[in-house]
């Protein structure tokens, strides 16, 4: 899998701390440190090195001792602040308090008891820190979905309960389905229910407005470690899908970011390719539609194929267009 974007923002975050209290370290244990390889780590430090305050000249930028670069040691020279203790103005605070409240109300249920204490506590902390600006603070995550459905879910995840759902998936076939409730997520403006699926034998997302239906069964959500737990979505196709290949202008980085892809390769142009499991056809046809300015090819060709029968589809549903005959008066 591609790695997300803000996993390795939080790695870059960490790498820097990390630096500033030693006097220099082995890339190689750097890399160990943050369970990457040492060419991950170089491309962070090439990243960082680029990276810094506002004006971004040379004097603004994060910088490393160049010597020990090339010796395959990394010393932190220049933090720029980064590692200075955090100080939130009253705004800033409130807006932190809203969304750990909103946590708290929605994730705790569904956290083991030593993360659920973290997160109050870290609320309780920043509550009083930020003093009566707080106590007005009052929030839930908004989830998009049938309140009766949206109540199901929320129902099961606090009592571990099993859920039966009636799902419309992106195919617009409508199933029936039994599922361990982990966790509710948001992501681009949609709601989702991060499940174990049983029918799939696996961990599946569920956009929370295509479930039609939800009952809560009396049979309790058995235990699967691990799953639904981490703090972004990680959802890994089924690896008997088909794999597909697309070849992509850096306009369309967009794809490998917001995705779940297998891998991505940078090309000497600029350009990029990105695999990936594909279960449902409808769904890579609706994303290379969606990406069609910046896709330069598909593979394998059969997907292309398929994805060209459906736009032409989409152009044959519009009908003859009528073409009023030139009036010659009128043309001189």
């Amino acid at each position: 899998m591609a790695e997300r974007a803000s996993e390795r923002l939080l790695r870059l975050i960490g790498m820097i701390g990390y630096l500033d209290r030693q006097q220099g370290v082995p890339v190689d244990r750097v890399a160990e440190h943050f369970g990457v390889s040492a060419a991950q780590v170089m491309a962070d430090v090439d990243t960082l090195w680029m990276s810094g305050t506002p004006g971004y000249y040379p004097e603004d930028l994060i910088d490393f001792d160049a010597d020990s670069y090339d010796r395959g040691v990394l010393r932190l020279t220049e933090s720029r602040g980064m590692t200075r203790p955090l100080r939130l103005s009253t705004r800033e605070a409130v807006t932190l308090v809203a969304a750990l409240t909103a946590m708290v109300a929605d994730l705790a249920p569904t956290l083991e008891p030593e993360q659920a204490a973290v997160l109050r506590s870290a609320l309780a902390k920043l509550t009083d820190a930020t003093g009566e600006a707080a106590q007005a603070v009052d929030v839930r995550l908004a989830v998009d979905g049938r309140p009766e459905v949206v109540a199901a879910v929320r129902d099961a995840l606090t009592r571990g309960r099993r859920l039966r759902i009636r799902y419309v998936n992106a195919s617009d076939v409508t199933g029936e389905r039994e599922v361990d409730p982990l966790r509710l997520t948001t992501s681009d403006e949609r709601s989702y229910l991060q499940a174990w699926c049983h029918r799939a034998g696996g961990e599946r997302l569920f956009r929370l407005d295509r479930i039609v239906a939800a009952t809560v069964l009396d049979q309790a959500a058995d235990d699967h470690p691990g799953a639904g737990r981490g703090a972004t979505v990680q959802f890994r196709p089924d690896p008997a899908g088909e794999l597909v290949t697309l070849h992509l202008r850096s306009q369309g980085r967009w794809v490998a970011e917001t995705v779940p892809v297998e891998e991505v390769r940078n090309l000497p142009d600029g350009s990029f390719e990105v695999d990936l499991v594909v279960e449902q056809p409808a769904f890579v046809q609706a994303l290379v539609l969606r990406a069609a300015d910046d896709l330069i090819a598909v593979r394998p060709p059969e997907v292309a194929a398929a994805v060209a029968g459906v736009a032409r589809a989409a152009l044959d549903a519009y009908g003859p267009m009528d073409v009023l005959d030139e009036d010659p008066e009128v043309a001189r």
